[in-house]
């Protein structure tokens, strides 16, 4: 036989034999599944948390609006300033309200001279009683004598009658001296209540007046202001907003308002601790503590209240949840923005695994799995959960648990689990230290089925092409 001939033969035997090598490997590795494990341990510390954003506010804070009709005269003060309490803000044009005070302090004075008057009439008006009063004594008893005199026969009956006259006319003007004094007292006391209503329109024309200038009633910064010299503000009437002028804030106690959403609002709790960052000020935490938990959910594309809308609605609802910073830096201003993470619980030496090891499973393939694990005698089969108290659909029916890989094959485990982490989440039964759980790759996991072959492969993962450099 010729030697090419040979070579030809022995390369066909080889590539046969080669063929049925591959196709004996391929066989054995049908339906095995690559997976990634790790070893369930303890977890020394997991935490809790619920991330949340929002702002930066001030806990105090006022917005100053108009308290007058005027055009803004003068500015004191810049965004940015530090004030404190009774500081001049702004001034608004006062010519009227000065002329107003000044013409009611004249009428004050006209008042309390007339008063004066009154009160100089009234002293005369007593005094003209008392000798009226005095006259109509003497006459009364030249009038007393006199009937004595004339009983007696005496004095003639005419002189008698001119005692009697002279009496009369005595008495007739105690009377008219009585009435003067009580108009003339009358007249006094109207005076003094006119000074009174004057000083009291005096107190509103003053008050008036100082709404003209505006003073700070808080310590803080200007945070906001629209307004500029020469605009003209107007105050609110009934259901108006008046003229906006500033915004004053006291930056003392500061709070980070978050928006919490509603499947985590459950967990939050007053005076849980809170790690903040704030956007402007990168790579620095703040600690805080939750002050305030918003009873209210509020829409999330809209921020109004529930109970404000209109129209029933399946949208994303959120919760305001206000922490305070402890020791917040001296440049933070309202409105930045910032995230704050609640912790919502804390434990300490507990199992943990990482999340996505969890699978979900039907009620229906645990069992199907576990009667093809009978048929073929293996008594290293898993077993589902016990039956829901009530009756429901197998298909809808989905437990929870891990893949615990035993020889080469996975099976499903139920477990139990408590918090969860940033990454891993507490296990409370189910798992032991040292179990070899799955925890990759994601399309293993979501694919995997109860008591599937398995291969382990824990080599990290080669870099794709499009991502080297």
């Amino acid at each position: 036989m010729k030697t090419w001939k040979k070579v030809v033969i022995g390369l066909v035997v080889a590539g046969v034999l080669i063929g049925i090598v591959v196709f004996s490997v391929n066989q054995a590795n049908k339906g095995v599944v690559t997976v990634q494990t790790a070893k369930v341990a303890n977890s020394d510390d997991l935490v809790s948390l619920v991330t949340a954003s929002g702002e930066i506010k001030p806990t105090t804070y006022t917005n100053v609006t108009a308290q007058g009709f005027g055009r803004i005269t003068e500015i004191l003060v810049k965004e940015g300033d530090h004030i404190k309490k009774g500081d001049r803000l702004l001034l608004q044009e006062n010519v009227q309200a000065s002329a107003d005070v000044q013409a009611q302090a004249a009428a004050i004075h006209s008042a309390e001279s007339g008063v004066q008057a009154a009160d100089a009439s009234f002293d005369a008006a007593k005094a003209d009683l008392v000798s009226q009063q005095a006259n109509m004594e003497k006459a009364k008893l030249d009038w007393e004598r006199g009937q004595g005199l004339y009983k007696d026969g005496l004095i003639p009956k005419q002189d008698f009658d001119q005692r009697k006259s002279t009496y009369d006319g005595a008495v007739a003007a105690v009377d008219s001296a009585k009435a003067k004094v009580q108009s003339l007292k009358a007249q006094l006391d109207q005076t003094r209540s006119q000074v009174n209503q004057n000083q009291a329109m005096l107190v509103r024309t003053k008050d008036v007046l100082s709404k003209t200038t505006y003073t700070s009633p808080i310590n803080g910064i200007v945070s906001y202001l629209p307004e500029r010299v020469g605009d003209y503000v107007v105050p609110g009437i009934q259901n108006s907003n008046g003229s906006f002028l500033m915004t004053l804030s006291d930056m003392s106690v500061v709070t980070a308002e978050v928006k919490v959403d509603e499947t985590d609002i459950v967990n939050v709790k007053l005076g849980q601790d809170a790690d903040v960052t704030i956007d402007a000020v990168p790579g620095k935490i703040f600690k805080g503590k939750v002050t305030e938990i918003g009873s209210q959910a509020t829409l999330r594309s809209s921020g109004l209240a529930t109970t404000q809308s209109t129209t029933s609605t399946q949208e994303a609802k959120d919760f305001k949840v206000v922490v305070r910073l402890d020791n917040p830096p001296d440049n933070l201003r309202p409105g930045l923005s910032t995230t704050a993470k609640i912790k919502t619980a804390e434990k300490k030496s507990v199992i943990a695994i990482p999340i996505q090891a969890l699978a979900v499973r039907t009620r229906k393939d645990l069992e199907e799995a576990a009667k093809n694990a009978k048929g073929q005698g293996n008594s290293g089969v898993t077993l589902a959960a016990p039956p829901p108290a009530a009756p429901g659909d197998p298909k809808k029916d989905e437990i929870q648990g891990v893949f615990v890989v035993n020889g080469k094959k996975a099976f499903f485990r139920p477990v139990e689990t408590g918090i969860t982490g940033v990454t891993d989440i507490e296990v409370t039964k189910g798992l032991q230290i040292g179990d070899e759980i799955v925890i990759g790759s994601y399309k293993a996991l979501r694919t995997l089925k109860p008591e599937a072959s398995v291969k382990v492969d824990n080599s990290a993962p080669k870099k794709q092409d499009d991502q080297q450099s």
